[in-house]
């Protein structure tokens, strides 16, 4: 369903947020390899929503 999609589009886009967040701290600590995990890791849970959002979409447009 859409609704699933979406919210699983959601998830990741704040599992992407904290990350980003986390990857900030580390990096204004000077703790460049930690920053970049926490970087690598938002990245790759961005990619994941990105590919729930076109999977709703496709879903919604189905539907209507």
């Amino acid at each position: 369903m859409a609704h699933d999609a979406h919210k699983k589009a959601a998830e990741h886009h704040e599992h992407a947020a904290k990350a980003h967040h986390a990857a900030a701290e580390h990096h204004a600590k000077g703790d460049r390899h930690t920053a970049h995990e926490h970087a690598t890791k938002a990245h790759e849970h961005s990619t994941t929503a990105h590919e729930h959002s076109i999977d709703a979409h496709e879903k919604s447009v189905a539907h209507k």
